[in-house]
């Protein structure tokens, strides 16, 4: 079943960017709206897709989030579709669980690169349980914009993991999780289009 693509278009675009939402929040949340809104004035085009569980509490079912590494043939699927919709060869990223789906899929793909918008390296208050062991492999160019104070994961304490080089980590001081405050999204909006456009 194809998905709906939700699309913000800037005046001259420069690059696109596929973007997955967070494990609790929907594609046109008000965050979704606030980050895509910071990425189109810089002139990055995006598409937003859904999570079949996501999509399924529209009509009202209550799914919990299922394990990220089970959304990645759904993460495929929308990226094929963005670019049948004339997406040219998008890059791939996401919020929090959204950006994660990106990362285990990106090898496999071959994007141009992924951006995450908060990572989720381990649970809240869990920072036993990481979710990592594919990051100290990872060949596709990946942005990570992290806020310092991040409850899934610090500048303290990812800073002690052992990340492949391919990785870069933007540190948006202060910040937590949501990057919602208005120069949180200016820092990251800033840092995705330098890393979006680097090389052209």
């Amino acid at each position: 079943m194809a998905a709906d693509i939700l699309w913000t278009e800037p005046d001259e675009p420069v690059a696109t960017l596929v973007l997955a939402h967070g494990a609790g929040a929907a594609m046109d949340s008000v965050g979704m709206n606030q980050l895509a809104d910071a990425l189109a004035s810089r002139g990055i085009r995006t598409a937003r897709f859904e999570f079949g569980y996501m999509a399924a509490r529209r009509q009202g079912s209550r799914p919990f989030p299922p394990k990220a590494e089970t959304l990645v043939g759904e993460y495929l699927a929308a990226v094929e579709q963005v670019t049948a919709q004339g997406g040219g060869t998008p890059f791939i990223g996401g919020r929090s669980m959204g950006g994660r789906v990106a990362t285990l899929l990106a090898d496999e793909l071959g994007p141009p690169g992924v951006v995450c918008f908060g990572y989720p390296f381990h649970p809240p208050a869990k920072p036993e349980q990481l979710r990592t062991a594919h990051l100290e492999h990872l060949r596709t160019p990946v942005l990570i914009c992290q806020g310092t104070r991040d409850e899934f994961g610090t500048r303290d304490e990812v800073v002690a993991y052992t990340l492949s080089p391919a990785i870069e980590i933007e540190w948006i001081e202060g910040a937590t999780h949501g990057l919602s405050t208005k120069a949180a999204l200016a820092t990251a909006a800033d840092a995705c289009k330098e890393f979006l456009t680097r090389g052209k």
